[in-house]
C-alpha cells in the first residue's frame, strides 16, 4: 500500500510548473503585491488540487486542502517576495520560499489531523527553500520573478513530502482510490 500511495504523490511536482505556468500567464512576473496576490492564489489553487488528488480518499477534504493551499501561496507569496523586494538572488528566494512554505504550510496544517500538522509547517518552510535553491542554483532564469521554483525544486519537493501521503494512509482506514 505504502508504494502505491507514493506512487501516486509523485506526479504531483507537476502542479508546480502547471500552476506557476498558468500564473505567468494570468498575473505576470511576481514584481508587485497584487501580482504575487494573485499569482499566488492561482498557483496555489492549481497545486492544492493536484496534491488533493494525489492524497486521495485518505487525505482531507478536497476543497479544503485546495483552499488552504491557494489562501496559503496568495499570503506567503506576498509577504515572502515583498519582504526579499522582489528580489530574485539565492539568498533572496531561499528566505522567500521559507516565508512561502511557512505559511502555506500553517494553512495546510489547519486541514490536517494528528501529529504530522504540528510539524508540517516547518518542514514545509525548509523544503520551498531549498526548492528556490535547486533551481536558481541549476541556472534557471529567476529573474524573469516567477511564482513558483521550477520543475527541478518541484521534483525535490515532492518526493521530501512523500511522507505526508503515506503518514495519512497508514493511519487512515483502506479505502479505494
Amino acid at each position: 500500500m505504502t508504494t502505491r500511495v507514493a506512487l501516486r504523490w509523485l506526479p504531483t511536482f507537476f502542479g508546480f510548473p502547471l500552476g506557476g505556468f498558468v500564473a505567468e500567464l494570468v498575473a505576470g512576473p511576481v514584481d508587485g503585491l497584487a501580482a504575487a496576490v494573485l499569482a499566488g492564489a492561482i498557483t496555489g489553487l492549481v497545486l492544492g488540487a493536484v496534491q488533493s488528488w494525489g492524497m486521495g480518499a485518505n487525505g482531507p477534504p478536497a476543497r479544503e486542502w485546495i483552499a488552504a493551499t491557494a489562501v496559503g501561496l496568495s499570503a506567503g507569496l506576498a509577504v515572502g517576495s515583498a519582504a526579499v523586494g522582489y528580489g530574485t538572488g539565492l539568498g533572496d528566494l531561499v528566505a522567500q520560499g521559507a516565508i512561502c512554505g511557512l505559511v502555506i504550510g500553517t494553512a495546510q496544517a489547519l486541514v490536517l489531523r494528528g501529529r504530522a500538522a504540528y510539524l508540517w509547517a516547518p518542514a514545509l518552510s525548509a523544503l520551498w527553500a531549498l526548492g528556490w535553491a535547486v533551481t536558481t542554483s541549476i541556472g534557471i532564469d529567476v529573474d524573469a520573478q516567477w511564482a513558483v521554483f521550477g520543475s527541478s525544486g518541484a521534483l525535490v519537493v515532492t518526493a521530501a513530502t512523500v511522507v505526508l501521503p503515506v503518514l495519512l494512509a497508514t493511519r487512515a482506514p483502506r479505502s479505494a482510490s
